[in-house]
């Protein structure tokens, strides 16, 4: 398959009009059908269909979207990697990365990587539940994953592990974070709690700790956007359960009081993921490095 003719198709299957994508390419409309047609008269599958709001993928297009994706990517990564040789690293690289972790990590990362990479780019996508399919499509280079379990093809190593805390509304707010009694981990069964939804991988860790012991979580409210699981603690909606790094920021300091969850130690760990598959471009590993110093000094 012609990489051009790969790059046409996913950016029409993108914008869902091949108008549109061949104004974005600067190509004409007609050129731009006629390599979306050769392309599946090779593939002898029909890719695209019109309706009345303009063109989308059938399961064969929508499948090769993924594929082609990556495949553009890895194109790409070659391009950068053959003319960085012996010289200052350049290209783009992509990272996903969790909201909890990315709050005290993404802002110092960015600052350092800009230092050390000048002539290269770095992006930077939140998500919760998508970093690994992210990983496998092709879409991010390097993943950050909470209490990662053994994937096909995903390979990890630890980036850090902490304790974790239930996390209530402070009723008299300060400048000061509070640190209460330690909670046993029975007790957490008893709790209205806010949690991601599943499969997130953090949701799956505590319910299998507990599970161990026969118990069963009660959880009140599924959130995956982080800002607004905060939020509703921070009204009494019910308990969290975090690490204390995500109460760094001052913002957040006089509103919460953490607990270090006991009996048995919950710890959350943080591993940094690449897909086995690929090549482990000369920014990737830069970029790893980078994410394994910001969170040294985080800690410190």
């Amino acid at each position: 398959m012609d990489l051009k003719q790969l790059e046409y198709f996913v950016r029409v299957a993108e914008v869902g009009s091949v108008t549109r994508a061949a104004t974005l390419l600067s190509i004409t409309q007609p050129s731009l059908s006629r390599q979306i047609r050769l392309l599946e008269v090779e593939l002898r599958q029909t890719l695209l269909v019109r309706d009345g709001r303009g063109v989308h993928t059938t399961d064969a297009g929508a499948a090769l979207v993924k594929h082609a994706r990556a495949m553009l990517l890895q194109a790409d990564r070659a391009r950068w990697d053959v003319r960085e040789l012996g010289s200052e690293p350049m290209g783009r690289v992509v990272l996903g990365i969790p909201a909890s972790v990315g709050r005290f990590l993404s802002t110092p990362l960015v600052v350092a990587f800009q230092e050390r990479f000048p002539k290269a780019s770095l992006s930077i996508l939140e998500g919760q539940t998508y970093i690994l399919e992210w990983l496998s499509m092709g879409r991010i280079d390097v993943g950050v994953l909470l209490n990662a379990v053994p994937e096909t093809g995903i390979e990890t190593t630890t980036l850090m592990s902490e304790p974790l805390y239930l996390v209530s509304a402070r009723q008299a707010s300060n400048s000061v974070l509070r640190i209460g009694d330690p909670i046993a981990m029975h007790e957490l069964a008893k709790l209205r709690l806010l949690l991601p939804c599943r499969p997130h991988a953090f949701r799956t860790y505590l319910e299998s700790q507990l599970a161990v012991s026969g118990l069963q979580l009660k959880v009140s409210w599924e959130l995956d956007a982080f800002s607004t699981l905060l939020e509703l603690v921070r009204k009494n909606f019910g308990y969290a359960i975090m690490p204390a790094s995500v109460f760094r920021e001052d913002e957040f300091q006089g509103h919460y009081e953490l607990r270090r969850i006991v009996d048995p130690d919950l710890t959350s760990s943080v591993a940094i993921a690449t897909h086995s598959g690929r090549p482990v471009s000369t920014l990737m590993t830069g970029l790893i490095e980078l994410i394994h110093e910001v969170a040294a000094s985080a800690k410190a």
